[in-house]
């Protein structure tokens, strides 16, 4: 819906050129209006479209307050005024430094020329209102990339310590060199996904469910049947992002080496929700695994429940669980979701 036009502000106290003028623009179709004083005119000036003043309204005026309105203007705009002047009389040279902007028509005039001068300004200034949304979209785009920039040089830090860990960690693990590399290449795999869910939304967040697809997708069979993601849309930023989906890739390997993935009975069902906790948003989400081989408690800690314990725990302060049942591991996990965005979002 298109915005109402601004009016054209009148400053006319003597003799009937009000009358006229608001009677000429309004037969045209021109929004106006009538203003009694010079204050009242500048008080209203940020809402109009041009002003139409006559010679001996300003002349009689205190024109210090018009002049510092002038001088306040931003550098997008360039307020047109109609100055209307006496017969054969050469405007005061005061007034056009006054108002900057300025068309003199003498006075008497055609309607026709009263109503051109109007449209004319009314051009004009929706011209430079549309500089000023050039302006503003620009600022707001260099602002962003600026926040980009350092986004990124946040996620590559984040991102090279994260490797870094994943380095030492399938090392220490590894039994033998195509262990190291198998084990290696397949969590940066998994590193990488998440990072390209976090590139489509400008380094910014992850739809969970779409890591979990990522990662539990392949494991499907034909009918759907052998995995079940249950919750609401969750986006996650990217510094809870890239863990979590690190622990998606971990429960899923070992879900696949030991757990129900590694049978073709095997179930895996995640199911999650967010909720409100002391005034934050918290995500519950719940691993369960059944239809594979009997569970046993793991006699060491490997690299995965590391992972999970100690960056999940100290990078995003989450609550997790683990649950070695009878029908298969039961993995649960409560964390904080921040509401801010880093970078805001595009609008393109």
């Amino acid at each position: 819906m298109p915005e109402p036009a601004l009016p054209v502000l009148i400053l006319a106290p003597q003799g009937r050129d009000a009358e006229v003028a608001t009677s000429i623009l309004t037969e045209a179709g021109i929004p106006n209006r009538i203003c009694a004083s010079l204050p009242e005119l500048v008080e209203a000036l940020d809402g109009a479209t041009c002003a139409v003043v006559t010679e001996e309204a300003l002349l009689a005026a205190n024109r210090q307050i018009l002049a510092d309105w002038v001088a306040r203007q931003p550098p997008w705009s360039d307020f047109p005024f109609i100055l209307l002047t006496l017969r054969r009389g050469h405007p005061d040279p005061r007034l056009a430094e006054a108002l900057g902007n300025v068309n003199s028509l003498e006075r008497p005039f055609h309607p026709s020329t009263l109503v051109m001068a109007a449209r004319f300004a009314e051009r004009a200034r929706r011209r430079q209102h549309d500089a000023r949304a050039h302006l503003e979209e620009r600022e707001r785009t260099a602002e962003r990339q600026a926040l980009l920039i350092r986004e990124l040089h946040h996620r590559v830090k984040n991102t090279l310590a994260t490797v870094q860990g994943l380095l030492g960690a399938s090392a220490r693990a590894a039994t033998s060199v195509d262990a190291f590399y198998n084990a290696f290449s397949a969590r940066i795999i998994s590193l990488a996904k998440t990072h390209n869910l976090l590139t489509e939304d400008y380094w910014q967040q992850a739809s969970l469910r779409e890591m979990l697809v990522n990662e539990l997708g392949p494991y499907d069979d034909e009918r759907g049947g052998r995995i079940r993601l249950d919750g609401p849309a969750v986006e996650l930023i990217g510094d809870l992002a890239v863990p979590t989906g690190m622990a998606i890739h971990e429960l899923t390997t070992n879900a696949a080496k030991h757990g129900a993935l590694s049978t073709p009975e095997g179930r895996v069902a995640v199911r999650w929700d967010v909720r409100e906790a002391e005034g934050a948003r918290v995500l519950r989400l719940d691993w369960r695994e059944s239809g594979g081989p009997p569970v046993a408690e793991p006699t060491r800690r490997g690299f995965g429940s590391t992972l999970l314990q100690r960056v999940l725990k100290i990078q995003c302060g989450a609550e997790i669980a683990f649950a070695y049942e009878p029908a298969g591991l039961h993995f649960h996990m409560e964390v904080p979701l921040p509401d801010q965005r880093t970078v805001p979002a595009y609008e393109g």
